[in-house]
């Protein structure tokens, strides 16, 4: 491991590795409180690794589960597991929708030792019996607070149903709210808490700046701040799926080589944009939230508020793409006057005004008023989405088996 761990360019631990790593080796729970890019994957990666070393190699038989919220975090922490664990026997499985599960079920039955998985994807293995969980050893929940805001809570709770009492548990989350602690009361047995980050505080090394503008004249500014300060690599955020298709193809016609991605692409789609973003064919990556915290592009240099997101948390998420692992970032919001609420919620979250400035030829018109940000270009505020959830459990379904299955793979 510590040959893996060289090769990676890695000499030192972050704060997360220098605290879980010891307490998962003594194998206590942890409730681990830590923002993106703060090392935490390998914070859990190489201890796992390191303890199944110490058991009894059966293959046929998976000794460790890790959850995610999304299929882009599923894929990074599997090749975390898989370039820390190169030089070891194991054999990892990444497992989430919106891929063929006959691949997934071949790959299964060769046998496994580590499996990194969405909820809902692994809900449908359960189903088939196509997976086998009662001899795991260690259950990691990554981003905890995303998969509750997520609503997998349930599926949450069905997994651990069938897997043994006797196990060890590590909860990562960027926030502790009540539904987490609640959580964490079930799951985990006299847990060490461990705290990084402080609550709603982007990561240091970020650069904020808000750009007040126009709505309509927002692409346009866009396309000037990235082609004359000659931004090689930009990861822009909308709020919908049909804004960020629109918003690339405007982009395109710029002459800016961008992509999109978000719920709607396939995983094959998604991962092909990912990869030509990271290898610089692609000069824009336009996304929603989904991608928020489920993306690690090392030195990512610059992201983008297209439209500022309706939970203010969310606002920290996002620039959390930039500034990893030590280095700096950039974090743009251009800002019409429709959002000055939304702005105002992001700056008191953070407890602090963002620095703004007015781009020269790009001064906000004030004889245009606010107009309210419908649904169709928003997401349900934060507040409203666990009773918008009760109340759609509530409501039977036409075919509830169905429409269950359909809602996992698009997660």
């Amino acid at each position: 491991m510590l040959r893996a761990v060289d090769e990676q360019g890695y000499q030192q631990a972050t704060p997360i590795q220098q605290q879980a790593i010891p307490l998962i080796l003594d194998g206590r729970d942890i409730l681990a409180g830590a923002q993106t890019g703060t090392g935490k994957t390998a914070g859990f990666t190489l201890p796992l690794l390191q303890r199944l070393q110490h058991g009894t190699v059966n293959r046929r038989k998976i000794r460790a589960l890790v959850l995610t919220p999304t299929r882009e975090l599923a894929a990074q922490v599997g090749d975390s597991v898989r370039d820390y664990g190169r030089h070891l026997p194991f054999r990892t499985a990444v497992i989430y929708g919106g891929v063929s599960i006959n691949t997934q079920i071949a790959k299964l039955r060769k046998g496994v030792d580590v499996i990194v998985a969405t909820p809902g994807r692994l809900l449908d293995h359960l189903q088939q019996r196509t997976i086998d969980l009662s001899a795991v050893e260690l259950l990691v929940l990554d981003e905890a607070d995303r998969m509750l805001d997520m609503g997998f809570i349930r599926d949450i709770r069905k997994v651990m149903k069938v897997l043994p009492r006797e196990r060890q548990n590590l909860l990562f989350s960027a926030t502790f709210s009540k539904d987490i602690r609640r959580l964490a009361n079930d799951l985990l047995d006299a847990p060490t808490e461990i705290q990084i980050a402080v609550n709603g505080r982007p990561a240091d090394g970020i650069n904020q700046i808000v750009y007040p503008v126009d709505r309509q004249r927002k692409r346009e500014l866009l396309s000037h701040k990235i082609g004359a300060e000659n931004w090689r690599q930009v990861l822009v955020f909308t709020r919908t799926k049909h804004g960020a298709n629109r918003l690339a193809t405007q982009l395109e016609a710029d002459g800016l080589k961008s992509a999109a991605i978000h719920g709607n692409k396939s995983q094959p789609a998604r991962l092909r944009a990912l990869n030509d973003f990271k290898s610089g064919k692609v000069r824009v990556l336009v996304a929603t939230d989904l991608a928020a915290r489920g993306l690690d592009i090392e030195r990512l240099p610059h992201v983008v508020n297209y439209e500022l997101p309706h939970v203010p948390e969310d606002y920290v998420h996002r620039i959390g793409r930039t500034a990893r692992a030590g280095h700096e970032g950039h974090a743009v919001s251009l800002v019409c006057v429709d959002e000055h609420r939304l702005l105002a919620d992001i700056e008191k979250l953070l407890q602090t005004k963002l620095s703004k400035e007015v781009q020269p030829g790009y001064a906000p018109n004030p004889r245009i008023k606010a107009e309210p940000i419908s649904k169709g270009r928003s997401q349900r505020p934060s507040g409203k989405r666990r009773n918008a959830r009760k109340k759609s459990r509530s409501t039977p379904s036409r075919n509830p088996g169905r429409g269950a299955t359909a809602a996992r793979r698009a997660r």
